[in-house]
């Protein structure tokens, strides 16, 4: 049983990112202050892509990526400046952010692939990504990271689960039994096969624990970048396909592949009157899981 706070609606705000080239992490602040003001005012908690700011990488290598592993490297070597932007983002647009994610040495020294939750005070609380893409650990070399945890904000309780985690079931149910009611899905595909087993998983997500589940893509051509060449995909929100809910599940969508952001408000009121009247009962009839329960994570 879960001890989430009580949860409240939600106007969420979710960025298909079009891949720019800041040429350092100056102009990628300046970038991301700009995106954010197209959305002020317009929601509590806007969201962006999957290694949105990968695309610093060329600018950080002096304008062109001899291979992945300076690529990597130079990610990571600018980690906390990168990260120390975000913060100040959402402060100065005064929201709640998961500005994409960031690759971020642990403490083992191996890296992991990091998504930031960050509230408008500045404090941040982080969902590793667990299941790793080929390209991420072979081009990459980026681990699996720490298991699913659960995020108490305003709204109540969410989960993150970064792009290729919500192709894995019971990812999403973990953070669902201990109180989401929404999971999100920062994504980074570089086809449409890629952007379609993201878009399909998501909506079975949202399908079989009746939650939302919201996708928010990188978009367009970067020749300039090796992780960044090509992106698909469009940013969506995902509900059960139930009484009082579209026949497809669709609550929100942007064109595929067009940049720029999608609105949506959110009631987890809906979620409850679902999994109690709806045609189904998914959320109650999931088999129970074994595995430990993810904890609240902390915000610092």
């Amino acid at each position: 049983m879960s001890d989430a706070p009580p949860a409240r609606p939600l106007r969420l705000g979710l960025l298909a990112w079009p891949v720019g080239r800041p040429a350092d992490v100056g102009e990628y602040a300046e970038r991301l202050d700009s995106l954010l003001a197209e959305a002020r005012g317009r929601a509590d908690l806007l969201v962006t892509a999957e290694y949105a700011p990968v695309e610093l990488a060329a600018g950080l290598c002096g304008g062109a990526v001899a291979d992945t592993a300076a690529e990597i490297a130079a990610m990571v070597a600018h980690a906390g400046p990168i990260l120390a932007a975000m913060r100040a983002a959402a402060m100065r647009a005064g929201v709640w952010l998961l500005p994409g994610t960031l690759p971020m040495r642990a403490g083992d020294g191996r890296i992991v692939n990091r998504a930031p939750l960050i509230a408008p005070d500045g404090r941040m609380a982080f969902q590793e990504k667990r299941a790793m893409t080929r390209f991420d650990a072979e081009r990459w070399g980026i681990v699996g990271g720490a298991g699913p945890q659960v995020f108490d904000t305003p709204w109540g309780r969410l989960g993150i689960s970064v792009c290729y985690d919500v192709e894995f079931p019971k990812h999403v149910r973990a953070q669902v039994e201990q109180g989401a009611w929404l999971v999100l899905t920062p994504s980074c595909t570089d086809s449409r096969h890629g952007f379609t087993r993201v878009r399909v998983s998501a909506a079975a997500r949202a399908i079989e624990n009746q939650c939302f589940v919201a996708v928010a893509p990188t978009v367009g051509l970067a020749p300039w970048s090796l992780g960044l060449d090509e992106n698909h995909g469009a940013a969506m929100v995902f509900g059960p396909a139930d009484r009082g809910f579209p026949e497809d599940g669709v609550l929100a969508a942007g064109g595929m592949d067009e940049p720029g952001w999608v609105f949506c408000d959110l009631d987890p009121a809906r979620i409850a009157h679902v999994r109690e009247h709806g045609a189904v009962r998914n959320h109650h009839d999931w088999p129970r899981s074994p595995v430990p329960p993810p904890r609240p994570a902390a915000f610092a």
